[in-house]
């Protein structure tokens, strides 16, 4: 028998009615926020990982589905969203647009080669957003209060955590600090930190070994490092955060998994679901499109794990909808299919081919959570009526089938 990859997992059932359930209110909230739907292709050139998310992430490093195809040209699957969505922007050269201002939404599906857990999968889902063209700290609060939006309307209870990066002016200056710190104990971190303090110092931060956050219990503190313009708008992030009501923790070794962030990070995490918390994070990143061949344009998103969301929801019952139609007599059927065509112009149609007694109709109707149930047997077919029961109040009825015809047109 032919099995499902390791860390895959089918969407189907109740977990399907969640991924939609999840989607759709995202997108609805998206909307509102004036956001526009894209949908970027799941294959890319590898470089656009390797120059946008970085050669020093675990991503690019150990995680990505790369391969050479037919064309002998390197691409993979894409590990996360922001990337495709940047490229299409610098490709369809919206950057050169005035105001370059541009806001879409996107979800589907992500790849990462990882060690596969509870809440973290080979092949996952991501709903995010992403805006171009606003520099100000009111567009970052912007996407936070977004996603609270969401996860209020989800009933999904969080923790907020943010931090900010600093910018090209005082994140050098930290990140040398920070060197000078983690050099006498080089020796004591983890093979991945010594490669990341060569690549990007500022990752150990991030770093989940025990034996790395014992190292960096003492090191610097970005936020005591930031520029002048840096530290300003943190602080209008945090007077934001504290009139909108929304709850935080101020997180300094918050820097994100991504080479691209600049100033404001953030990320929202969940302890119902164990070690794997993060439910989504994002933040600035104002010199990707620039690293991406585009016009120097600031830039701020996030991204939130479907997956993980689907662990924590309960969906509202869904109410009875639609009509179930069977036939009591074989001979029925051609009527049956008449009024399938009929209700399906506006309504849902569960159609049984084959001949069932009543009570059989009726138990299917119920596995469809019909509204209605309506058989045709031979009395009905030979009297021009139809049998309707309403599954909601339990009245029924038969009804003139050419009556019943145009009731549902």
């Amino acid at each position: 028998m032919i099995q499902k990859l390791k860390y895959m997992n089918d969407i189907v059932d109740d977990s399907a009615t969640k991924y939609n359930y999840i989607v759709n209110l995202a997108s609805e909230v998206a909307k509102n926020y004036g956001f526009k739907y894209i949908n970027t292709p799941i294959i890319e050139m590898t470089s656009l990982f390797k120059r946008s998310v970085g050669e020093s992430s675990d991503i690019v490093n150990k995680e990505m589905y790369n391969f050479t195809d037919k064309g002998d040209r390197d691409i993979c699957m894409r590990p996360e969203g922001t990337a495709g969505v940047v490229r299409h922007f610098v490709e369809s050269k919206k950057d050169r647009q005035q105001p370059s201002k541009f806001k879409y939404f996107y979800f589907g599906k992500m790849y990462r080669y990882e060690r596969g857990q509870k809440g973290r999968y080979r092949e996952f889902n991501q709903f995010g957003c992403e805006s171009f063209g606003e520099p100000s700290v009111l567009e970052d609060f912007m996407i936070i209060e977004m996603i609270s939006t969401i996860f209020d309307k989800l009933n999904i209870k969080y923790a907020l955590e943010i931090n900010s990066i600093g910018c090209d002016s005082c994140m050098p200056v930290y990140k040398d600090n920070l060197v000078k710190f983690l050099e006498p104990k080089k020796d004591a971190l983890c093979q991945d930190c010594q490669r990341r303090l060569l690549q990007n110092p500022m990752r150990v931060l991030d770093c989940k070994n025990s034996s790395c956050q014992e190292q960096i219990a003492n090191a610097p503190k970005i936020t005591n490092n930031l520029c002048e313009s840096c530290d300003s708008d943190f602080k209008q992030l945090v007077e934001l955060l504290d009139n909108s009501g929304i709850e935080y923790n101020i997180n300094t070794n918050l820097v994100r998994g991504l080479d691209y962030y600049n100033k404001t990070a953030f990320e929202f995490v969940s302890k119902e679901i164990g070690s794997q918390g993060a439910i989504a994070g994002g933040g600035r990143y104002d010199k990707l499109v620039e690293f991406l061949d585009g016009k120097s344009t600031p830039a701020v998103g996030f991204a939130m794990g479907i997956e993980r969301l689907m662990m924590l929801i309960d969906i509202p019952k869904e109410s009875r909808d639609g009509y179930y139609l069977g036939a009591l007599d074989a001979n029925a059927l051609s009527k049956i299919l008449e009024a399938s065509k009929k209700i399906r112009i506006n309504s849902k149609a569960y159609v049984e081919y084959g001949a069932k007694n009543l009570k059989g109709h009726l138990k299917n109707a119920d596995r469809f959570n019909a509204k209605y149930c309506a058989v045709i047997g031979e009395e009905e077919l030979q009297n021009g009526t139809i049998w309707v029961k309403n599954l909601e109040d339990k009245s029924q009825d038969v009804i003139d089938f050419n009556e019943f015809i145009k009731s549902i047109g």
